[in-house]
């Protein structure tokens, strides 16, 4: 189903037409970024290729992480590059969530402008709800093939997503907790617009190298006013260190 993002700010109940609870629109969501990278910070290689940085202890975090929101969110290139499904692994983690009286899996939504999720993608499998972002630029049959393969289509700025007003739109629909999982491009936007509240980044015994490699927050980048980040806490795990940050 394609719809207009939203953006409502007037605090008014918001109707449900993708499943989550109702709450009202002015009681924001909560957007947290987890990520793993190399020494160098470095989430793939040059060639744009997966790698497994982490292990069993902080892939288990990551589930836990998942399990706990109502959506999870990801750009477009990490769904071209790696296919990811952004489900919950533990099966006693999607009991936990339907004890709660939530879905067993937390929605999945995809950041992609152009509308270049394939149809045949993992996100937009029938295991989880699926949210794709466009702009309103692009063209309605591109929308539509999404639409026909399951995913709910949300337009949301002119030529490329709008990510405050898309947000806003999650937001009214109940996504109370937001993981984002990159990549790169998407960290930045979201962090340029100040829309992050927490930050964790498990750091891997891996160098990579490489000045195409994509990093942690590629875009433009800051030359200024940069994010103000506050260590909260910092957690050996595998081969590697846990360090979460508050965004202020």
């Amino acid at each position: 189903m394609r719809r207009e993002a939203s953006g409502r700010t007037d605090g008014a109940p918001a109707a449900n037409p993708n499943g989550f609870p109702v709450r009202p629109a002015m009681a924001r969501m909560h957007v947290l970024v987890n990520a793993a990278t190399s020494v160098d910070g470095k989430l793939a290689s040059r060639r744009r290729e997966q790698l497994t940085i982490s292990g069993p202890e902080d892939f288990a975090r990551v589930d836990r992480l998942r399990a706990s929101c109502d959506a999870v969110m990801v750009g477009v290139g990490t769904v071209l590059a790696d296919d990811p499904s952004l489900t919950v692994k533990d099966d006693d983690l999607v009991a936990e969530r339907e004890a709660r009286g939530e879905s067993p899996q937390p929605a999945r939504v995809v950041a992609d402008s152009h509308a270049r999720t394939p149809p045949d993608a993992a996100v937009l499998d029938d295991r989880a709800r699926s949210v794709v972002l466009v702009a309103d630029a692009e063209p309605d049959e591109h929308a539509a093939a999404l639409d026909a393969a399951g995913a709910d289509v949300v337009v949301a700025g002119g030529n490329r997503v709008d990510l405050r007003g898309a947000l806003a739109d999650l937001d009214a629909m109940g996504v109370e907790r937001l993981m984002v999982e990159g990549g790169g491009e998407l960290i930045f936007s979201l962090f340029e617009a100040g829309l992050v509240d927490e930050l964790t980044v498990y750091v891997g015994s891996l160098l990579v190298g490489g000045r195409d490699a994509p990093t942690l927050a590629d875009g433009d980048g800051f030359v200024s006013d940069f994010p103000d980040l506050e260590l909260a806490d910092v957690e050996r795990l595998d081969d590697g260190v846990l360090l979460s940050y508050t965004v202020a």
